[in-house]
């Protein structure tokens, strides 16, 4: 009782209105948030988070928990992209090559670490 009448000095509006109520979204949508930051070069969490109107952490854990499922790491986490792949080319040109863009999607990985806690 008190503390609500504290919230009622303090900030009558806020003290007013009603709790936000968890949402519950479909595994559909999950997985398919999950696959447009996957497959999205460059984008952060917050950013595609804001595009779907949810939370950033929740993103951020529905993006952990399927790499988990799925037994990935953030660097092997674009589809399409195996551990070791660029070694498959025996000419040296060609491996510079794979090399090259293998760092290139390495870094576009690691420039999505916003979506880490802070």
């Amino acid at each position: 009782m008190v503390d609500t009448l504290i919230l009622d000095l303090l900030d009558p509006e806020k003290a007013r209105r009603p709790p936000m109520a968890m949402k519950d979204y479909s595994d559909e949508f999950k997985a398919d948030a999950v696959a447009l930051y996957e497959s999205t070069l460059g984008a952060i969490c917050k950013s595609i988070a804001a595009d779907l109107g949810i939370n950033r952490a929740t993103l951020r854990e529905w993006v952990l928990r399927d790499r988990e499922r799925r037994g990935l790491t953030a660097a092997a986490a674009k589809p399409g992209v195996q551990p070791g792949e660029a070694a498959a080319s025996a000419d040296p040109d060609e491996r510079v090559r794979q090399l090259e863009a293998r760092v290139a999607e390495l870094e576009a990985s690691e420039r999505k670490l916003p979506c880490e806690p802070r």
